[in-house]
């Protein structure tokens, strides 16, 4: 079976040197050195300047939430995996939809002043597949209204806008490192800031807002990221290049081979694209779902990303409709890319592509 992605797992020989040194520590969590290393690591990496390890993507944003002390409406895309929705939900925000540009997939900047009203406190666009938003211009309608911002980055790591990281923009970023992601620590995720008190801030809140062994200054959680969590993305990051070279050849070549009644996400030209995932775009839905059958009998499991459109969640009893959001999401498809993707596999996802137009 082909599924549609693979967690890229280094050499066993390198990972276990790792979980050597955390035995003879005896340092399991909560701010080894390993998370200190890999901090260290992504933050040069990255060219950002605060970055915060934590234990899932889900725990940044929720995190992200209460540095920022969100209340009321946060503004957001209906185009994205339901963690974005359901995660301002989960701390009693109300979601607020404003519709996609259908060529980018990103949220509109010119559909989110219709949505501000006095409940209003943040906006929180995604990067969706790693496409860098219109930062600029969504940084504008925050600092008109006085509204806070915060990215959804999960699908962004390596991701750039005007040759800088992506993730120095807004009041806080936030990534995953899910398992499924380009850049994995089996789970979990990071929050990104450029500013230093929120930086600290952020710390507290991830660890019960404690300071000492008999000092508490106030409200927090159990957002930190473990020892083999890191060990994991020190691995991983130190095969970055090979793992970004392959995700582009095969995404390349799919480009290049795939029929041509296909049609892809239009790239921001001030960004670059980290083939993070491998959407394509079908006429239709029929003509979708007669390639998802077709895939499937060929033990070719691709996913519908993203499917369905968030505004039409029952339980979010939301009366908008977006209708390029759910436009989209009933033509798209992600197919197979990860590193360990054979050439003979890719080539039979290709053949098989090339099965049918309606």
């Amino acid at each position: 079976m082909i599924p549609v992605t693979k967690p890229y797992l280094p050499s066993k020989a390198k990972y276990q040197a790792y979980v050597d040194r955390i035995y003879e520590s005896g340092w399991l969590t909560n701010n080894g050195s390993l998370v200190r290393k890999l901090e260290e690591r992504l933050t040069q990496y990255l060219g950002v300047k605060n970055l915060i390890l934590v234990a899932n993507g889900s725990l940044a944003l929720q995190v992200a939430y209460k540095a920022l002390n969100l209340t009321g409406e946060v503004i957001t895309t209906p185009f994205s995996f339901v963690a974005t929705t359901n995660t301002l939900l989960w701390e009693g925000l109300t979601p607020i939809f404003a519709d996609i540009n259908p060529r980018t997939f990103n949220i509109d900047p010119q559909q989110i002043e219709a949505q501000i009203t006095p409940n209003t406190s943040a906006l929180l666009p995604v990067h969706v597949f790693g496409n860098p938003c219109e930062v600029e211009a969504i940084q504008a309608i925050a600092d008109k209204h006085q509204l806070k911002v915060i990215y959804d980055a999960a699908h962004a790591f390596g991701s750039e806008y005007k040759n800088q990281s992506v993730l120095n923009y807004g009041d806080i970023s936030t990534l995953s490192f899910h398992a499924t992601k380009l850049f994995h620590t089996i789970e979990g995720g990071a929050i990104i800031t450029k500013d230093d008190e929120l930086a600290k801030k952020i710390r507290l809140l991830i660890n019960f807002g404690i300071t000492g062994p008999s000092s508490i200054e106030g409200l927090g959680t159990n957002a930190k990221m473990n020892e083999f969590e890191a060990a994991m993305g020190l691995c991983v990051l130190d095969e970055i290049k090979t793992i970004k070279e392959r995700r582009a050849a095969i995404w390349q070549t799919y480009q290049q081979q795939l029929p041509s009644y296909l049609s892809y996400q239009e790239w921001n030209p001030h960004g670059n694209n980290n083939h993070a995932y491998a959407p394509v775009l079908f006429e239709t839905e029929e003509q979708l779902l007669k390639a998802q059958a077709k895939l499937n009998e060929n033990n070719i499991q691709p996913r519908r990303y993203f499917h369905p459109s968030l505004d039409t969640l029952e339980y979010l009893n939301s009366q908008q409709q977006c209708k390029n959001s759910r436009y989209i999401a009933g033509r798209i498809l992600c197919l197979p890319i990860y590193p360990d993707l054979k050439n003979n596999q890719h080539k039979k996802i290709i053949k098989t592509n090339n099965y049918f137009k309606s």
